[in-house]
């Protein structure tokens, strides 16, 4: 199946196919310089698949997690850019999940200001949701994704196959995102969780998410109105992420405890059960007041208060702005812990 995401510049071609790894040599173009980008935590048989299908093959591996996201490694990425002579006519692939994309996409368009970038996602969560979109950034600090740029793929290749190596918990980490998308734009998606059948309907339910963000990026590609709605889960997610090292909490995990607040109660009533059955956190395993305190310095908010996705009715949404002290009262009475 294959996906075209039309932009006014830069459109590309989503391409969902079981078995496309092994094709990448055909639906990429690989006959150049390429710079493979992944972490200690993708299969080496996934890399050595792509390796092999390029003509000047460069592996690059970092530490998998959102400690890679720093100027350090991206640094180091487009050092080895350039001691490999790279040129503007050569290529980034990125092959693994989330942290993977959009440090490749942020080397790939910080180096000689701008070459051509692909994307091969690894996990449920970078299938259904961060491979597209072009949004590439790195973290500073204990604020994540602060310093980035849009940078588009030239292509995605989306293979389910791959996920046949991942742990129940990384899957359910992915389909928080999928989750996520269900409650603003989907009842029938949100329906398949319902039923317990996201997990064994995978490829159905990568699908109905990627058609929901295409659709948003062709209204808004740089967020400026609908795309906000991917942000739903995602501005308490970022606190909570900030600050879960020793908790070893993921992405998803964050942005399932993230959603919970935003929700009206009888949204609320359907959704906690989901999360439960599918292992993901519903209390904030951490200081409440320190993830509400990086929070304040998110860039969706503005002095007092700040811009929040509700969602009144599933598969519906509504974007609000609320005063700051009134949407940390929400938070402390849906997700706190008693900690303080």
């Amino acid at each position: 199946m294959v996906l075209r995401l039309d932009l006014p510049q830069n459109g590309y071609d989503i391409i969902l196919e079981r078995g496309a790894i092994n094709r990448a040599g055909e639906l990429l173009q690989l006959d150049r310089r390429v710079l493979i980008v992944t972490d200690d935590g993708v299969p080496q048989e996934y890399v050595q698949t792509v390796a092999a299908q390029c003509k000047l093959p460069t592996v690059v591996t970092v530490p998998s997690g959102e400690g890679s996201k720093s100027f350090s490694v991206l640094e180091a990425l487009c050092r080895r850019l350039m001691e490999s002579d790279f040129t503007r006519t050569d290529c980034v692939v990125a092959v693994g999940g989330g942290v993977v994309g959009d440090l490749a996409g942020f080397a790939a368009v910080s180096y000689m200001r701008g070459i051509d970038f692909y994307n091969l996602p690894t996990t449920v969560l970078s299938q259904v949701d961060s491979s597209i979109g072009g949004k590439v950034a790195i973290n500073l600090d204990h604020v994540k994704n602060i310093v980035g740029a849009f940078y588009q793929p030239k292509r995605v290749l989306i293979d389910p196959d791959v996920l046949k190596t991942l742990p129940h918990r990384q899957i359910a980490n992915g389909l928080a995102e999928a989750l996520k998308m269900s409650l603003t734009s989907d009842a029938e998606l949100f329906s398949l969780f319902e039923r317990g059948k996201a997990e064994a309907e995978i490829g159905r339910v990568i699908e109905r998410s990627l058609r929901i963000k295409k659709h948003v990026m062709e209204q808004d590609e740089r967020e400026t109105g609908l795309r906000k709605i991917l942000n739903f889960g995602h501005t308490l997610g970022h606190g909570v992420e900030a600050l879960q090292a020793q908790h070893g909490l993921y992405h998803g995990e964050c942005v399932a405890i993230g959603m919970i607040p935003l929700c009206a109660e009888r949204v609320r009533a359907r959704l906690l059960p989901v999360l439960e059955s599918l292992g993901l956190p519903t209390r904030i395993p951490l200081e409440l007041e320190a993830a509400l305190d990086i929070v304040s310095h998110d860039k969706k908010c503005a002095g007092d208060s700040i811009s929040v996705v509700w969602v009144e009715e599933i598969g519906s949404f509504e974007l609000r702005k609320m005063p700051l002290s009134e949407w940390k009262a929400q938070i402390r009475v849906a997700v706190g812990n008693g900690k303080d």
